[in-house]
């Protein structure tokens, strides 16, 4: 009896352990793919729109706060099945015409399937809430299966993640009971970022065509000619040895 209960547990361990591992496998690989988007726009663009990104796993203790609360079923397969944002992963743009690029260029590689997609900046929340939500399912390959991973992805300008994290503090300083005149003031806020965001890609849209107006030829030792067209590479492209 002893022994069968002991067994039990360790297989429940490595069950646990194997859910959670899945999970961390999925957010490496959603993260090295918007590295490689990244590096891409850093080498072939000369323009970043990837401000910033953050990833995290729920803990254990929050997914089952949310299974609680929604009546879901407690077993690992209805948990993987229903809680989708388990491994998420926030991105934060410069401009909101990153957002839709970044979001566009991630549901077209082939071996992600989009799932669900929430847009939350062309329909805000009530409170003013903006946002880009994507859940994406990406495989992993274990030594001895293939697993399809939910990923929740956020795509967000800096105004927006700003906003939400007051807003955020807030909610909790308050024990999300905020005071109405909070609540309009929150809006008002979300309001100014949002006219902030349009004035800010308007200024960059108009200093990208000044730049390309003046573009002028430099000298540069990675300079290539091809087809006589010239070409220049990074000077951090190369490796030095």
């Amino acid at each position: 009896m002893v022994a069968g209960t002991v067994n039990n547990l360790k297989t429940l361990k490595v069950e646990l352990t194997r859910f959670m591992m899945s999970y961390k496998f999925a957010l490496h690989e959603m993260n090295t793919k918007i590295d490689i988007l990244k590096q891409e726009f850093h080498y072939i663009h000369e323009y970043n729109p990837i401000e910033h990104v953050n990833s995290r796993l729920k803990a254990p203790e929050s997914i089952l706060k949310k299974v609680k609360k929604k009546g879901y079923e407690l077993s690992l397969p209805a948990i993987r099945e229903n809680v989708r944002d388990i491994a998420g992963i926030r991105i934060t743009c410069s401009f909101i015409s990153d957002i839709y690029e970044i979001s566009d260029m991630l549901q077209r590689q082939k071996d992600i399937t989009v799932i669900e997609c929430k847009d939350y900046i062309k329909n805000p929340k009530p409170n003013g809430y903006q946002s880009l939500h994507l859940i994406l399912q990406v495989p992993i390959f274990m030594s001895d299966r293939e697993e399809n991973m939910y990923v929740e992805i956020q795509i967000r300008t800096i105004a927006m993640d700003f906003w939400a994290s007051l807003e955020h503090k807030i909610y909790y300083k308050y024990n999300k009971e905020v005071p109405a005149h909070l609540t309009e003031e929150l809006k008002e806020a979300a309001d100014s970022a949002t006219k902030l965001d349009r004035k800010m890609e308007e200024i960059h849209r108009k200093m990208a065509l000044i730049k390309e107006d003046n573009n002028e030829e430099k000298e540069n030792p990675l300079e290539l000619m091809l087809l006589n067209e010239r070409f220049a590479l990074p000077e951090d492209f190369l490796e030095k040895e």
